[in-house]
């Protein structure tokens, strides 16, 4: 009985381990915006492709989420923030990570390539090679990582996209442009909360010198972006004017936040933009499906 007990014990540890590597809560934001992409493009939603879905975008996302982490297992002992993390504690070690890591890939490109189509994977397979082998190793090259890692960052809605229809076009273009430009406001209020730490570990996400003004700005004029590009899927006959005054609005709000972080080059003010950046995009999307034409 004793031994059973502890072999259960061993399992549930390796398998909250395991959970802990695919970062969870990332994916399934990830996965939001891949089928928020599916349902604003499909004509009829189907159910059972959206659970398809679902399982094949936390397949990618936390095999590319795990190549991420086996790369920065040394960088990740040194913040505080990852120093917990299955592979600096040795919860896990690098070869059982590497074949998670191939078992979600494989699942992964199976169900995009059975279920839905050759373009819908092969963009998942792109997300996965940009963020695991060329925005995780350029974090400790510059600020130059940010702008790759927001490629792979603003492919779900696309993928999304392509999933249910097969095809590229203006639509998943914007669906794009949308969650890129919301990333640098996103990326850059995370990495002043955690400057301090990056910097001791040698990573530089910010975009300007440090936390300053002028950082400030930079952020502000990235954010101002999404006014415009907020308006797109409106003009483009994808949604109607209400979700596009929606998106209006919401843009402004949050540009207010990057001015307020301007005046106060606060980490108080940088926090309060880094929750404003996560209400905005999952908002947005709801009210674009609510109002699709």
């Amino acid at each position: 009985m004793e031994k059973l007990l502890g072999l259960s014990l061993v399992v549930n540890a390796k398998a909250k381990a395991y959970i802990e590597l695919i970062k969870l809560k990332l994916t399934l934001a990830v996965v939001f915006s891949g089928v928020f992409g599916y349902c604003l493009a499909a004509d009829q939603v189907i159910w059972w492709k959206i659970g398809v879905l679902i399982i094949a975008s936390i397949a990618i996302t936390g095999a590319a989420n795990t190549i991420n982490q086996i790369i920065e297992k040394d960088s990740d002992k040194v913040m505080k923030r990852t120093a917990v993390r299955p592979l600096p504690t040795g919860r896990l070690t690098v070869n059982e990570a590497a074949i998670f890591t191939f078992i979600l890939f494989g699942i992964g490109c199976y169900l995009f390539v059975e279920v839905f189509n050759i373009r819908a994977a092969a963009l998942a397979v792109l997300s996965l090679l940009l963020y695991g082998f060329v925005y995780t190793p350029l974090k400790r090259k510059g600020q130059i990582a940010v702008y790759i890692g927001a490629l792979p960052g603003a492919f779900p809605p696309m993928i999304g996209w392509v999933a249910a229809t097969n095809h590229f076009g203006w639509a998943p273009g914007i669906l794009f442009a949308i969650q890129f430009f919301w990333q640098f406001p996103h990326f850059w209020a995370i990495g002043w909360l955690a400057f301090d730490e990056y910097k001791k570990a040698g990573i530089q996400m910010m975009p300007g010198s440090g936390k300053n003004a002028e950082t400030a700005f930079r952020i502000m004029i990235y954010t101002l972006f999404l006014i415009p590009v907020g308006w797109l899927p409106y003009m483009l006959g994808v949604t109607g004017i209400n979700s596009a005054l929606v998106a209006m609005v919401g843009g402004i709000l949050f540009l207010a936040q990057t001015f307020h972080l301007m005046r106060t080059c606060t980490d108080k003010a940088a926090l309060q933009m880094m929750f404003g950046s996560l209400l905005y995009l999952p908002i947005v999307q709801i009210v674009y499906l609510i109002d699709k034409v």
